[in-house]
């Protein structure tokens, strides 16, 4: 069985950071590439970065391009996403997916984590 947590969302100010992490189990990331999403009320669910199985080879959707970096514990089997400088248009739910492909759309992505909530406004 496959699994993703998601966990470190929470409330933060504008300019302020967060740390999400989410922990895979079922799959290993030496094979599988892990992606972040999120979904704002009212809006489509969009990437947000990705990191890839084979060369760890990362992609950002460019409104967090700068400000937000992924990583990855292959012995943990665990993806961080370090989210600085945020914005209130950050503001939303935010899931990590595991798929074969690396790319940054919903559609590549097999698993998927039930999400966690981060808001950022003053």
């Amino acid at each position: 069985q496959v699994t993703l947590v998601e966990s470190g969302g929470g409330s933060v100010q504008p300019g302020g950071s967060l740390k999400l992490s989410c922990a895979v189990s079922g799959v290993s990331l030496d094979y599988y590439a892990v992606g972040w999403f999120r979904q704002a009320p009212g809006k489509e669910r969009e990437g947000v970065s990705c990191i890839n199985s084979n060369t760890g080879t990362t992609d950002y959707a460019n409104s967090v391009k700068g400000r937000f970096y992924i990583s990855r514990d292959n012995a943990k089997n665990t993806v961080y996403l370090q989210m600085n400088s945020l914005k209130p248009e950050d503001t939303a739910v935010y899931y990590c997916a595991a798929g074969v492909l690396g790319l940054l759309h919903p559609q590549w992505y097999d698993y998927w984590g039930q999400g966690t909530q981060v808001t950022v406004s003053s």
